[in-house]
């Protein structure tokens, strides 16, 4: 029998991924697959040429900036195909920033950057009211929030007081202010940096904050031949000029392909299999707090996503369990004794996955 008091290993087999179950979901991005016959599910029913053809002209134009973490790239399309926002995180120097800005570049839509500092105020953020000498009134000049990429670098070095003028924004895309709401346009998306919660000078995000971010995305270092491969592209040029970056979607593009996502079929098992992978946080005795509606609601919108990607308008078990972990490693908060045990979420995780039974 198995030891339930010994400490579980992790087991990257619980994320394989069903075209290549030779590597692990970590391991193994949607860009580096193999793509789908139709021939091994039948055509789809679905129309996904324009999701893939813009798919794979994104991972060019990125890649071309770019060395490395396909598995944040293409989870980065995932939360802009969702209307997600992402969270990443990784110590300095791993291309956070780069990826995020190259990114907002393919887009042809308006952009802005905030640096987040100790000393940063809510209405350096959504804006703040300024006197008119001409009319004699005050007038909302609105911040930099109010556009459609927002790049938030740093975010954990702010306080709380400052994340809160990000709770309404995020949740229901908009801005009120001295009694007026204020709407912003499609599209909208978040992508913010952090540092690990370890470095100095950091705060931990608000947990409230946190679910409101579709993903989060821990980044590593380069391997060897990746870190190679940067300073032969890099010894001749010091700089990136991103400049140049293509934009390859316009709003028309991101509306379409959400819609299309929209239409990829999820069986009534899987809901089921998804809700009970949530609920299955709420209930484990290492968990001090587990993941809310929204988390279900996105492994649902993510998981579709995914399907759609990898060339099929339908979704299966492994689509859950590739986004369970993103969805759901900063939901979930352990326990001080499970901390104290040298666990982490991926454990726990992983755990949940394997007890919860997937659907035939």
């Amino acid at each position: 029998m198995e030891d339930n008091n010994s400490k579980p290993e992790k087991d990257e087999s619980a994320f394989e991924d069903p075209i290549n179950k030779a590597l692990s979901a970590s391991e193994t991005p949607l860009s580096s697959m193999p793509p789908v016959r139709p021939s091994e599910f039948g055509s789809p029913r679905v129309d996904l040429s324009l999701l893939n053809s813009k798919v794979g002209a994104a991972r060019i134009e990125i890649g071309k900036y770019l060395i490395g973490q396909h598995e944040m790239v293409d989870l980065l399309l995932i939360g802009l195909f969702c209307g997600g926002h992402v969270l990443l995180e990784g110590v300095p120097g791993v291309a956070k920033t780069l990826t995020a800005k190259v990114l907002s570049k393919t887009l042809s839509v308006d952009f802005s950057r905030i640096q987040f500092t100790p000393d940063l105020m809510p209405s350096d953020i959504i804006g703040t009211s300024v006197y008119n000498l001409k009319s004699g009134e005050f007038i909302f000049k609105k911040g930099p929030v109010f556009t459609n990429i927002v790049l938030i670098d740093e975010i954990n070095r702010a306080p709380a007081k400052t994340q809160s003028a990000l709770f309404e924004v995020m949740e229901e895309r908009q801005i009120t202010y001295d009694g007026v709401q204020y709407d912003l346009d499609f599209p909208f998306l978040v992508i913010a940096t952090q540092n690990p919660i370890e470095q100095e000078g950091t705060y931990r995000l608000p947990e409230a904050q946190l679910d409101r971010f579709l993903f989060k995305v821990n980044l590593h270092y380069p391997t060897l031949e990746e870190e190679k491969e940067i300073l032969v592209r890099y010894r001749k040029k010091h700089e990136t000029n991103i400049e140049n970056v293509q934009g390859l979607f316009s709003k028309s593009d991101l509306s379409a392909i959400q819609n299309t996502i929209e239409q990829v079929t999820l069986d009534d098992s899987l809901v089921g299999y998804i809700a009970n992978i949530t609920h299955e946080t709420r209930s484990h005795g290492k968990l001090y707090l587990g993941g809310s509606p929204r988390a279900s609601l996105s492994m649902m919108k993510t998981s579709k996503a995914i399907a759609a990607m990898k060339g099929r308008d339908f979704v299966i078990p492994d689509d859950v369990q590739y986004v369970a972990f993103h969805v759901l490693n900063h939901r979930i908060i352990l326990t001080p004794e499970a901390e104290m045990e040298g666990m982490d979420a991926s454990i726990i995780i992983q755990e949940i996955i394997q007890k919860v039974e997937v659907p035939r």
